[in-house]
């Protein structure tokens, strides 16, 4: 079976009427990106969300949260509309090396210039310039996506500069360096027994509710856009928001407890993985629905 009859089968709910309403609320025109173009960009966010069926409920329920502006703007960038990218640089860049600052410090410049440098694209073994824009789908805010591969760029480069320090740093006075970039010598359990955690916490919740905190801290959708989603008033959204948060964080604390964590241990997990880009509540909750 074709690519393309592949995604006949499966998103049978995207239609070209369905289409050319995402064209219309993603302003793709401004940017000169075709109709096509935003669809083939949607139909990889689709992929990318469901590797498997998924039915028209699902599908629309996703398409409806996409951030389909910031979406047509990366696909805009990727085709190299000075345009698009005179709009990055003015509205997004400053915002990218704030972001970098905060994260990085006085390495954050540097930081935030090699992730540039890969948004605008590198040159592959052909020749080809590709931009890790390809790699954005449009479930969160652009901005958002990008703080999250700076910090995960951050992590990357400290994980290196561990694994090739000098046993005997110390002695030889780059201790100060050691102790700047040394993350936590905590993180990595503690966020280990969040993860177990959350995994365990999660099927506690009642699906609308998953959908809720998905939409809100994985998709950056607003408590009138849920509402319209959902069929509910702001103020519910809002309500219920509250309600499941407070019922994730009790199981999540009595999960930590069983896996054995005082009091302080139990406050110090949740002050690392909510810093933690590996651990994704996002995620998390769509893997709880699949199951």
């Amino acid at each position: 079976m074709s690519v393309e009859a592949g995604h006949a089968q499966r998103w049978r709910s995207f239609d070209q009427a369905v289409g050319a309403r995402l064209y219309a609320r993603s302003g793709a025109e401004r940017w000169q990106v075709p109709a096509n173009g935003l669809r083939e960009a949607v139909e990889r966010s689709l992929d990318h969300r469901f590797p498997g069926a998924a039915t028209d409920a699902e599908v629309a329920v996703y398409l409806e949260s996409l951030h389909l502006d910031d979406l047509a703007l990366a696909c805009a960038c990727i085709d190299g509309h000075d345009g698009a990218w005179e709009h990055f640089i003015r509205e997004l860049r400053p915002q990218l090396y704030h972001a970098a600052r905060t994260i990085a410090g006085d390495d954050g410049r540097e930081l935030a210039d090699s992730l540039y440098g890969e948004l605008f694209g590198l040159p592959g073994k052909d020749g080809v310039r590709r931009s890790l824009l390809a790699h954005y789908h449009g479930r969160s805010r652009l901005i958002t996506w990008l703080r999250s591969v700076l910090v995960q760029r951050r992590i990357d480069r400290v994980r290196v500069t561990r694994r090739f320090e000098p046993l005997d740093d110390e002695e030889s006075g780059g201790s100060s360096h050691a102790a700047a970039v040394d993350l936590d010598p905590e993180r990595d359990s503690l966020v280990g027994h969040a993860q177990r955690a959350l995994d365990a916490s999660i099927d506690v919740l009642e699906a609308k509710d998953r959908l809720r905190l998905r939409l809100y801290y994985g998709q950056d959708m607003t408590l009138a856009a849920i509402g319209r989603v959902l069929g509910e008033h702001e103020a519910t959204v809002s309500r219920k928001l509250d309600k499941a948060r407070r019922t994730l964080r009790s199981e999540v604390e009595r999960a930590l407890a069983a896996q054995g964590l005082a009091p302080a241990g139990i406050a110090r997990a949740f002050e690392l993985a909510a810093d933690a880009p590996d651990l994704q509540l996002d995620r998390l909750l769509s893997r709880a629905e699949d199951g």
